[in-house]
């Protein structure tokens, strides 16, 4: 059963400004490509949902309404709400993520 998936503005910036990271310090081809595969990952969320696990970061401050997949470096995090899949962060994993998710999330809540 396909469940609807929603990018909300912070991801939808993050994203962005990842195509752009890329596409400035590599290639136009590369910067495509990373893109597509975090759109096919955000996708893959309408019949996979659960199969993400609640970031570390969150679990240890006892917030588990979020979950987490990677598409290597990336972390996408998100939260299941119903029937809706609603995509708050495309993080790069190789930063410090603990008061970013802390501040974005949590605000949220």
């Amino acid at each position: 059963m396909k469940i609807d998936v929603y990018l909300i503005s912070d991801a939808e910036e993050d994203i962005f400004e990842i195509y752009h990271y890329i596409l400035r310090h590599d290639s136009p081809e590369k910067a495509d490509a990373v893109f597509n595969k975090l759109q096919e990952a955000c996708s893959s969320l309408e019949t996979m949902a659960m199969r993400g696990h609640v970031p570390p970061e969150l679990d240890r401050i006892s917030v588990r309404e979020y979950r987490e997949i990677h598409l290597k470096p990336y972390r996408i995090i998100y939260s299941i709400v119903a029937k809706q899949v609603f995509i708050h962060c495309v993080l790069d994993g190789r930063r410090d993520l603990d008061d970013l998710l802390q501040r974005r999330l949590l605000r949220s809540l």
